[in-house]
């Protein structure tokens, strides 16, 4: 009996607590309209900041133009080329002439552009001639300049610089060409680079000729 009295105890005891609750929840619900209600009349309610907008982006002239930087439209001439597969670099001598004699003196200071070749970003093929010698010793290091394009592998990167621009190739192949085989080709539907090693331009040698494809091209800085 004892335990059933002590059952019923705490059954009603639940039940008291479980009623005061509700009303505790009452009491404050209107405790707290009421506040809202007197501070709302008395307008001391906070007020709720709007969202900052977000100020529209106009882009000046000058500034589109940095957003968006492009290499130069207008064919550049070369003036250095590098190679890190075989650790080439050298600069590119432009003569306006086709003489023989001249561009030989050229190819003693480091590589040639043909003249009539295509310049850097114009459709057409770009061609670099070098000297290339493996006599352990040359006076004229220009003797040296393209040593190693045979060892150039398909897929290897050759970039060629313009004073505002770099300008990226990847070969596609790599020949032993004779003397007796034609001339390479300027004019192509794409923009290619050419390599080729030579003793002389007024002479016929076997020679190794690289040709690479375009791959991109982006502004360096001054």
């Amino acid at each position: 009996m004892k335990g059933i009295n002590a059952m019923v105890r705490l059954i009603r005891a639940s039940k008291r607590a479980y009623t005061r609750k509700w009303s505790f929840l009452g009491f404050f619900a209107v405790v707290f309209l009421g506040s809202v209600l007197i501070l709302a009349r008395l307008d001391l309610l906070p007020e709720t900041l709007p969202k900052p907008a977000v100020p529209a982006v106009v882009l000046t002239a000058d500034q589109s133009a940095t957003a968006s930087v492009t290499v130069p439209s207008v064919p550049e001439l070369p003036t250095k080329i590098t190679i890190p597969a075989i650790g080439l670099s050298a600069t590119i001598a432009n003569p306006d002439t086709t003489d023989v004699s001249i561009l030989d003196g050229e190819l003693l200071k480091g590589a040639v552009r043909y003249p009539t070749s295509a310049k850097l970003g114009e459709t057409g093929n770009v061609v670099l001639f070098g000297h290339s010698s493996y006599l352990p010793i040359v006076n004229n290091q220009a003797y040296k300049t393209f040593d190693g394009i045979q060892r150039l592998a398909v897929g290897d990167v050759v970039t060629v610089y313009s004073s505002t621009a770099a300008y990226s190739y990847r070969v596609r192949s790599v020949a032993k060409e004779s003397a007796n085989d034609a001339a390479i080709p300027l004019s192509v539907d794409d923009k290619e680079l050419t390599l080729s090693t030579c003793d002389s331009f007024g002479e016929k040698t076997d020679r190794f000729v690289v040709t690479a494809g375009f791959i991109e091209s982006h502004p360096i800085s001054s």
